[in-house]
């Protein structure tokens, strides 16, 4: 019985015992239970669902707004009220979401840059204040898994140099702007950002991205897990040092999650795997990361941009008033394992 296998039964028989199931090794095939499906699946975030005013009057930075969480992200904060600062490198796209928000009655601002520049940090704060008087939240969601530059079309034969590979083939582009980016771009972003705060003398919150990668050792991935690690470290400590201001600090660390980054790096795996098809081992092992669900079901969904996007925006509001340094596994029981 292969790990897969055996991990399903194994799990499934701890479900069947938990509610009364009937239950037998499934490779038999003498004991059929009923289906779990309607058991275990839960229905993601409904797309549309939003909580009326809950940051009207609040000034929020979205880091990475063009695409994927950060977009889902400015879209719903600004239905509940929140003066959004988008901020991305895309210039096109990024602009094209924050005007659907003024198109559609919500208040935001566009900020196009690199968050791993000093300038672009700056300029993000001060168009919060400048806008709207002050800061209140802000969600460091931009990162990257590789050092292609996302606007780039795959070509993996001329980019293979700055894709995820093991530390003996790693490049130091690779490296460098996958780190520059994650790192210390969380760094300078959170560096601006308390700043204001503190000087406001207000509190606020903030929730900083991460991923499993920054909870567990993944392989081929150094940078990638290394600037994770990094963002939860930062997050932490930013906790600590910032409390005394009422200030929150968080991070949400997702598994697979259907985005356009996900989805170009399932793209550069295979690209990779048939170029190393000779040297298997020199590819990432698995870089779409199984949920404790998928274990039951393997025909279990990603998780949605809402759905991780809902916890985010849980984490800025009051109901999550005691909550601070935690690094929040919204990974759909990934970890757990």
């Amino acid at each position: 019985m292969n790990r897969r296998k055996m991990l399903k039964n194994t799990m499934l028989g701890a479900v069947a015992a938990s509610t009364g199931l009937a239950y037998a090794n499934l490779e038999s095939g003498l004991i059929a239970p009923k289906s779990l499906s309607g058991e275990i699946d839960v229905d993601p975030v409904d797309p549309n669902y939003f909580i009326p005013n809950r940051f009207k009057g609040k000034t929020m930075i979205v880091t990475g707004c063009a695409r994927g969480m950060g977009m889902t992200a400015v879209r719903r904060a600004a239905k509940e009220g929140a003066n959004i600062v988008g901020v991305d490198w895309l210039e096109k796209e990024g602009k094209a979401v924050i005007d659907g928000i003024v198109n559609d009655g919500g208040s935001a601002k566009f900020v196009h840059g690199d968050i791993s520049t000093n300038e672009t940090c700056r300029e993000m704060v001060q168009k919060a204040v400048e806008s709207y008087g002050k800061l209140d939240f802000a969600i460091n969601n931009a990162g990257v898994m590789d050092a292609i530059h996302p606007s780039e079309p795959i070509n993996y034969e001329k980019q293979k140099h700055l894709t995820f590979s093991r530390c003996h083939e790693a490049t130091d582009e690779y490296w460098d702007v996958v780190m520059r980016v994650n790192a210390t771009g969380m760094f300078k972003c959170l560096r601006e950002e308390l700043k204001q705060l503190v000087a406001q003398k207000q509190g606020g919150a903030i929730v900083n991205v991460g991923s499993v990668a920054g909870l567990r050792g993944f392989s081929g991935t150094p940078s990638y897990v290394a600037s994770k690690h990094a963002v939860n470290g930062l997050t932490k400590n930013a906790a600590i040092d910032y409390a005394e201001y009422g200030i929150r600090v968080n991070s949400v660390n997702m598994a697979n999650t259907s985005t356009s980054m996900v989805e170009r790096a399932y793209k550069l795996m295979m690209a990779k795997s048939k170029a190393n098809k000779d040297n298997p081992g020199s590819g990432i092992s698995s870089i779409k990361t199984q949920s404790l669900l998928q274990f039951t079901d393997s025909e279990h969904r990603d998780s949605t941009p809402e759905e991780q996007v809902a916890i985010m925006l849980f984490l800025l509001s009051k109901e999550a008033s005691y909550i601070t340094g935690a690094n929040w596994a919204t990974d759909g029981g990934f970890t757990t394992f």
